[in-house]
């Protein structure tokens, strides 16, 4: 490698990055890797492109009249210079925690941002804000809420949730029969907090199929997945997994091939769920005919499928995307007792798996070591929201949120800081978010791009790039610890997280308490330093001029002890897991005391939202395959997947001819929130009355005047319901939606939804010009 190469991290993968002659960036995927993501590509498009914020800005109503509510996203702003948007900013900073307090103050910064473990934006915000004086703070995430709160109750808390099962290598040494809900999004397994150097399960699925292992997909669309990999694909209707895993485990209950003894042994709630599952619901039991009609799977093939569970070392397989979806947790609860039943939870290749497919870590090979961490330090308050919950947050202070068995008390907001993330993007229903962010007296967004959130902010403050800082890129699955080098100065004014909130922190009267004295390159060396201590690795790994000097460093070893759940099923006295009754809760007496009824103390079957004249088509909103959400959707891969400058709906040639239209055709998709245009791309891997549109195009709003938006570039969450999974986990549910597509006949205006906002000059400037 010439030196003129630089490594560096993405949380898509570990790569190399070099200038050339010309000035344009150049990106190579890290040598180790065997499968790197194609979407590196989109890196090297980033550095200069015109939606980079290049100077701080003020949006001008803001500026001119001061804080207060106001309609966002569509007005003029101002650029000003470094010392006046600190001024400035420190000025409203302190005015909301004199005059309402840390309450007043939400500080989620949800979002991806960078690989690195310095500048990770959001553990930047969080330090500011914990030493301003405290923030109203999110819990969970947009991908996996139901599941991290459901987890808990079934299985303990504490557990890994990305590595409940097996390794991949046990997998494809063991494992005979995966049956897959939700199937497995192979385009997922690319993306891992932190990156890794090298992409494997696409070589271990390979593996496991070539020692004759079977995959079974249910699933309403079939991923794509290596050609080498003979999958059998079972178009389930969306929403009905769990009819199905029910009449699984019916089947094995009624042919005796439930090892009751085993039950009893693991678990508690049992018998109540097998009651439940014999009883069904209006007289009819749960059985294999019943979950057909609906689901449209034969019975014969649900009942053959149970049967193979059990007579094969098999693994239940959920989908991250099952969960994020109305009633949500019942997947997840109904997967782990279908394992259950099959006999095979806690048995290394077998049993039950959250995610195969879904990210890197899961499945992935276990270290045993942490990763450097840079310190937030302590809130001083314990205020906290759902994640998916936000719009609710600013919508409705004083009233109070069912969560997990706790009565939340909406906070008034009044000062919303981000960083490094792009609600716009994951939350849903935009136009109920866009009244949201009408409600706070300010919103600021630290952002390197004019995504749509830095457009409905008050204050932005433009942020450099990880190309454009030193930083160290690590994962809790990799092997390799790197020292990402800059490659090219800060674009403009951009500047680093750190620079800005140290500048703040002065301005506010604690930056030695933020900087606790250190520059950026000290507080690497610092945390580097403390990781090896912490780790007790210090003797054998290099100093910290020796790994930044190498440009990565290549730890030895792995984690070989038993995962909780196979030391659990190996002794279940001796390994108790941390649930009340210490072993696998089938039925939970605490779920089962917050009296919800979305949301039993069982695993349980609702139906899902049916098809009406108005919205047919069941539409499917996942993961893209061409970025990580919404990042760098400017890029090259990116925009190579788009048709007519628009994000590309799939659909059943069927569905397609019913309407008119033609592969490649503009089309309107509506639902009950809110329509969005795209292009049609005709595909018979769907079952028919599914569609479906990847998220993470870039918002380009049309207001309709009825409360309605458009979004002109396709971006799916115009059309998602806000609400939550149910009462337990009040998680993201907007996996699914109910819509109809009409073609679009007449032509329609191109659309640049990365295009910068207006700018204009102050008042006082514009006098100046004129006289």
């Amino acid at each position: 490698m010439g030196d003129d190469w630089k490594r560096q991290s993405s949380h898509w993968g570990a790569f190399e990055a070099r200038v050339e002659p010309g000035g344009e960036l150049r990106v190579r995927p890290h040598a180790a890797d065997v499968d790197p993501p194609a979407m590196l590509r989109n890196l090297e498009d980033s550095v200069s492109h015109p939606a980079r914020v290049r100077r701080p800005a003020v949006r001008r109503g803001w500026l001119e009249n001061g804080p207060g509510p106001a309609p966002r996203g569509t007005e003029e702003f101002v650029e000003v210079s470094e010392a006046e948007v600190v001024e400035l900013l420190a000025a409203e900073v302190a005015r909301v925690y004199r005059e309402h307090g840390p309450h007043a103050v939400y500080g989620g910064s949800y979002g991806w941002a960078s690989a690195g473990r310095f500048h990770h934006a959001q553990s930047q915000a969080h330090r500011f804000l914990n030493l301003a004086g405290g923030y109203v703070r999110s819990v969970n995430t947009y991908s996996l809420a139901a599941a991290e709160v459901t987890i808990p109750h079934v299985l303990g808390p504490g557990l890994s949730i990305g590595q409940l099962g097996s390794e991949w290598s046990t997998i494809a040494e063991r494992t005979e029969l995966i049956v897959s809900f939700g199937g497995m999004p192979l385009k997922n397994a690319a993306v891992t907090p932190g990156g890794v150097s090298n992409h494997t399960v696409a070589s271990a699925l390979d593996r496991f199929t070539a020692r004759g292992g079977e995959l079974v997909l249910l699933s309403p669309q079939l991923h794509e997945h290596p050609q080498t990999v003979d999958a059998r694909w079972m178009p389930i209707a969306p929403g009905t997994d769990v009819a199905v895993m029910l009449a699984m485990v019916h089947t094995l209950l009624s042919e005796g091939l439930v090892d009751t003894a085993l039950t009893n042994r693991l678990c508690t709630g049992w018998d109540e769920f097998a009651e439940y599952v014999r009883s069904g619901r209006d007289g009819e039991a749960f059985d294999a005919e019943w979950a057909a009609a609906g689901s449209g799977i034969a019975s014969e093939d649900i009942a053959a499928l149970a049967r193979g569970l059990v007579e094969r070392h098999s693994i239940v397989n959920v989908s991250w995307s099952l969960q994020r979806a109305p009633h949500g947790e019942q997947a997840v609860w109904a997967g782990i007792a279908l394992a259950v039943a099959a006999g095979g939870i806690g048995l290394p290749g077998r049993g039950f798996s959250l995610g195969l497919g879904s990210m890197a870590e899961v499945g992935a090979e276990r270290l045993g070591l942490g990763v450097p961490r840079f310190d937030q330090g302590e809130n001083p308050i314990d205020v906290a929201i759902p994640v998916a919950r936000v719009s609710d947050l600013l919508l409705h202070p004083g009233e109070r949120l069912d969560y997990n068995g706790q009565q939340i008390l909406l906070p008034d907001i009044k000062l919303v800081y981000w960083a490094g993330g792009n609600p716009f993007h994951h939350h849903q229903d935009l136009s109920r978010l866009r009244r949201a962010f009408a409600r706070p007296d300010t919103v600021v967004v630290n952002e390197p791009f004019w995504t749509a959130t830095a457009k409905h902010a008050d204050i932005v403050l433009p942020t450099t790039l990880t190309v454009e800082r030193d930083d160290i890129g690590a994962s809790r699955i990799d092997p390799r610890i790197i020292a990402m080098r800059r490659v090219c100065p800060p674009l403009e004014g951009a500047r680093d997280d750190y620079s800005w909130f140290a500048d703040l922190s002065r301005a506010l009267g604690f930056e030695e308490r933020f900087t606790e004295g250190r520059s950026a390159v000290e507080w690497l060396r610092h945390m580097y330093d403390g990781w090896r201590r912490d780790e007790h690795i210090a003797g054998t790994t290099p100093s910290f001029d020796e790994f930044w000097a190498s440009g990565e460093i290549l730890l030895t070893g792995r984690d070989e002890t038993a995962n909780d759940l196979e030391r659990f099923r190996a002794d279940p006295e001796g390994h108790r897991l941390r649930t009340p009754s210490g072993r696998i809760e089938i039925a939970s007496a605490t779920v089962r005391s917050f009296g919800y009824p979305d949301a039993p103390g069982h695993p349980a079957w609702f139906e899902p939202e049916p098809a009406s004249a108005d919205t047919p088509l069941c539409l499917l909103a996942d993961q893209p395959a061409r970025r990580l959400h919404s990042q760098l959707d400017m890029g090259s891969h990116s925009q190579d997947g788009k048709r007519h400058g628009r994000e590309q709906v799939r659909m059943h040639p069927a569905d397609a001819d019913e309407r008119g239209i033609e592969d490649g055709d503009l089309v309107l998709i509506r639902s009950g929130q809110g329509e969005c245009i795209a292009a049609a791309a005709l595909t018979d891997a769907l079952r028919r009355g599914v569609v479906q549109l990847s998220t993470g195009a870039w918002y380009a709003p049309e207001d309709l005047g009825t409360g309605r938006e458009r979004c002109l570039h396709g971006n799916v969450n115009v059309l998602t319901r806000d609400i939550g999974t149910s009462r337990l986990a009040q998680g993201c549910a907007g996996a699914r939606v109910m819509v109809q597509i009409e073609r679009i006949a007449e032509p329609l205006a191109t659309v640049d939804p990365h295009r910068p906002p207006a700018f204009a000059r102050r008042i006082e400037e514009q006098t100046e010009t004129t006289t």
